[in-house]
């Protein structure tokens, strides 16, 4: 076999730099953006946040021109505006310093001057969002029993607040390790996972814990608030809260009986069963009903604790402007990008001698003005496309929504289909009716005997709409329906039916029929 050489010429597709992270940041959402920038600001030092200034996307480096005979009017430009930052904060920190140094009593500043009514006003404005739905609180800033301010609630665990009631009774030192031990196993909902006996055969044989013992901690446990607490499933929890209701509550002893017993006939809504067993008439056996179902099943769920991310934060603001409804972007969500005044203006002193790494990180950092500002610009678009198809959502509701295709809004935009998937990804939209993540306004079309077509978000809010008004008594199976939609001229199968119906987490027919 004899070895050569060929020289062959193609073509092919490569992604630059700049574009790979423009589709990057494309995809991210709110909150992995905002790690993202973080992470960024910290490895290009020509890059910062422009906090307080008005601009969305600032690029003030004198060196944005190639031409170095460029006068600086962007830098002149930015050293304004630094100054007119920086320099009031400054003057009074050094004035309130030179009173305390040299030693004599000043004159005490005007409060009323410093804090005047216009400038709270601003700060409230930089903070706030341009969305004027909560004109009305801001109207009151004024009453001291209306100032809602941002603050940090301090809150306390389950654990904690059950420590800080077990340490007001007299327990042996024996006694307390034991209940602290049995704490560090009660789940976020306040129950007891672990079996008694599995605790004593999993500890060491020296400490000689028994049964006994253990039992007597978790009945400690069980008597602290909430109540319900350190039960080890959902009929003990019932059971627990129902026993410290008074005696001569209507339906207790009933109540009791089905919680101890036959909670599983009642969570079944066999109550033909139920009525046999606890030989009662049906008026008691709703009575009983009503009341376990004012019971906590979770009792410590209110102790729980939810960090920033867990809230969603919206992209976009959609709102009827003169009978036209307009998206807007979340001035919240959009980070203020500059380019870093000092290493820009070094860069430009020394452009032959800087070397390769602040240029190349000046680039960088233009780079991520520009995508960041793309990005925001194509969610804007796409969002605006979205509200123009979907109308008729925004005036009627759910029922109104038409069907509509990632392709639909590509071909209006001239963008391809990935793009406008990136963009509805983890982005929300606040509307009059909610907040919903644009991938919500798309959905597949089902037709109609009239020849159009209903989309499913529709299907799905009639069903809703039937459900919500059928009659407990006799509740509407899917077969029915899946009929009641036909005389509409909505043609659907009875397993679509079904699983639109468990996608909007309703029970079947014989789950809801109550009495």
């Amino acid at each position: 076999m004899k070895q050569n050489l060929q020289l062959r010429i193609s073509q092919n597709l490569a992604l630059t730099p700049q574009l790979q992270q423009s589709i990057r940041l494309l995809q991210l959402s709110t909150l992995e953006l905002s790690q993202e920038l973080e992470t960024i600001l910290q490895e290009n030092p020509l890059l910062e946040m422009a906090d307080g200034e008005e601009g969305e996307f600032e690029d003030n480096s004198p060196v944005a021109t190639t031409s170095t005979d460029t006068e600086p009017v962007d830098a002149s430009s930015f050293d304004v505006a630094t100054q007119n930052d920086l320099t009031p904060p400054a003057e009074s920190l050094r004035d309130e310093l030179r009173d305390e140094t040299s030693g004599t009593e000043g004159e005490q500043p005007n409060l009323n001057e410093e804090f005047s009514p216009p400038e709270f006003e601003d700060d409230y404005e930089e903070f706030g969002s341009t969305s004027n739905w909560d004109e009305a609180g801001r109207n009151n800033l004024d009453d001291e029993d209306s100032d809602f301010s941002r603050q940090d609630a301090s809150n306390i665990s389950l654990r904690e607040h059950l420590i800080n009631q077990i340490q007001l009774a007299h327990l042996s030192k024996r006694d307390m390790d034991l209940v602290k031990f049995l704490l560090d196993g009660i789940n976020d909902d306040g129950y007891l996972e672990q079996d008694l006996q599995e605790i004593v055969d999993l500890l060491p044989p020296e400490l000689e814990v028994e049964l006994l013992e253990l039992e007597t901690a978790l009945k400690l446990i069980q008597n602290l608030d909430p109540i319900g607490v350190g039960a080890r499933d959902l009929r003990e929890c019932i059971v627990l809260q129902l026993q410290v209701l008074p005696a001569d509550t209507p339906y207790l002893r009933t109540a009791m009986a089905i919680a101890k017993e036959h909670l599983a006939l009642l969570a079944n809504k066999d109550f033909v069963k139920l009525r046999k067993l606890l030989s009662c008439d049906e008026t008691t056996l709703k009575g009983a009903q009503t009341l376990i179902r004012q019971q906590n099943p979770k009792p410590g769920s209110e102790f729980a604790t939810f960090s920033h991310d867990h809230f969603i934060q919206h992209d976009v603001v959609v709102k009827k402007i003169k009978g036209i409804w307009m998206a807007s972007l979340n001035d919240g969500v959009i980070p203020k990008l500059r380019i870093n005044q000092l290493y820009a203006d070094i860069l430009k002193r020394n452009r032959e001698s800087s070397g390769q790494y602040l240029q190349s990180q000046m680039q960088e950092a233009k780079w991520m003005i520009k995508n960041i500002q793309q990005r925001f610009s194509t969610i804007l678009r796409v969002s605006q496309a979205i509200v123009d198809r979907q109308r008729n959502f925004f005036e009627h509701g759910e029922i109104a929504m038409r069907p509509l295709v990632l392709r639909e809004i590509a071909e209006e935009l001239d963008l391809h289909e990935s793009t406008v998937s990136r963009v509805t990804t983890h982005k929300y939209m606040l509307t009059p009716r909610g907040v919903f993540e644009l991938k919500y306004f798309f959905g597949s079309s089902v037709a109609t005997d009239a020849g159009g077509s209903c989309s499913a978000t529709a299907i799905r809010a009639l069903i809703k709409q039937m459900v919500a008004e059928e009659n407990p008594k006799k509740p509407l199976s899917d077969n029915q329906i899946t009929d009641t939609l036909a005389q509409q001229g909505i043609v659907v199968a009875r397993r679509t039916i079904a699983k639109y119906r468990e996608s909007l987490s309703i029970p079947p027919a014989n789950l809801r029929k109550s009495l």
